[in-house]
């Protein structure tokens, strides 16, 4: 046989390979796309919510499918899948399906991605780390005791670039919106960072006025994060902030005022209602300071018996009352009392004149 008509009968071999080759692959396609996924009838159309957790394999999602009576047969399934889109990436998240879904629908459903759900939750400035967990628990964005567990995580904190035992002033007051099925450090990571970002700017803007402070009061940025917690539950007043400030580092600077005593209830409430471990006044704590409250030695939030600053913040200070220890307001006033509670405060520049006020304003009511 010559070698032209052993290369043409090879080359025709060829071709009836590819034909048959063809023919069957398009047969099994045909029998592939054909084949009816779902077990359930046109009739029924219930709603079927998938949770696809992180690091689901296909095949993983193939099965889940078939738990929910989305699909009869996985391999087939698969090889429709190969056939058509060829590998295929499904994202992370809560999928919306329907029982009569056909095949078609249930991968158009799948490649478009997750629902995303969005919760929108506002935590208000002077909130402590106590009423922030219940704040975003009752969203379903944390467990409490998981997320009060995390804010006390040495690695978590060291992560974030900062020095604290435990996150309290750190949780930035804010509207947010996370995905639906966040993770805790998720939710605790964006209040932070959203903390970062407002301090940065600020002491960016205002750098020669942290540059006096920390060269008047030694202070560094959690120092002044816990100035800006004490007068963020002093006042709900905006324009009264830069005044309370001068007041506290007026205590802290004047020579001949005498202990350095800030004397502030909120610390001593904070003392008595917050941390774990409280003095044996604070378990007499009822809702009211009282005496034993005032003179107490043991909270070592009180500072009306301890000098200078309490030992961490006592809630998460706004924007508003960090720009105000940065640009306090230039008085000599060492005392201050609210005129109405919750309402707008007096101002003095002395111990006689303060007392006064506190006759007028407290004692007469």
């Amino acid at each position: 046989m010559k070698l032209r008509t052993k290369k043409k009968l090879a080359l025709a071999f060829t071709i009836m390979g590819v034909a048959v080759l063809a023919f069957a692959s398009y047969k099994v396609y045909r029998i592939i796309t054909a084949y009816p996924y779902t077990t359930t009838t046109i009739s029924e159309n219930k709603k079927i919510e998938l949770e696809i957790p992180r690091g689901t394999t296909f095949n993983e999602i193939m099965v889940m499918l078939k738990e929910q009576k989305l699909i009869k047969t996985p391999l087939f399934f698969r090889l429709y899948t190969m056939f058509v889109y060829g590998d295929v990436n499904i994202q992370t998240g809560r999928y919306q399906l329907r029982s009569n879904m056909n095949k078609k629908q249930i991968l158009k459903t799948l490649l478009a991605g997750p629902i995303i759900k969005l919760v929108k939750v506002t935590v208000p400035e002077g909130k402590h780390m106590l009423q922030t967990a219940e704040i975003l628990a009752k969203k379903g964005l944390v467990k409490k005791e998981e997320f009060l567990k995390k804010i006390k995580d040495p690695a978590l904190i060291k992560s974030l670039g900062l020095d604290a035992p435990n996150l309290e002033g750190y949780l930035f007051p804010e509207t947010y919106k996370f995905r639906q099925g966040v993770t805790t450090e998720k939710v605790i990571k964006t209040m932070v960072k959203a903390y970062q970002k407002t301090w940065n700017r600020l002491k960016h803007k205002y750098f020669k006025s942290f540059r006096r402070l920390q060269a008047n009061f030694k202070f560094n940025s959690r120092d002044i994060v816990i100035m800006a917690s004490l007068i963020e539950k002093e006042t709900g007043v905006s324009k009264e902030r830069p005044l309370i400030a001068s007041v506290f580092l007026n205590r802290l600077s004047f020579d001949w005022f005498k202990p350095k005593l800030l004397q502030t209830d909120p610390t001593i409430i904070y003392g008595c209602t917050v941390p774990s471990n409280k003095s044996q006044a604070c378990s007499k704590f009822k809702g009211r300071i009282r005496r034993i409250h005032l003179r107490d030695p043991d909270n070592p939030y009180n500072t009306y018996t301890h000098a200078g600053l309490p030992p961490g913040p006592i809630c998460s200070p706004g924007k508003a009352a960090l720009r105000s220890v940065l640009q306090p307001a230039q008085t000599k006033f060492l005392y201050f009392v609210a005129k109405t509670p919750g309402g707008e405060h007096y101002f003095s520049k002395s111990r006689q004149e303060h007392e006064k006020a506190v006759k007028k304003y407290i004692l007469t009511q």
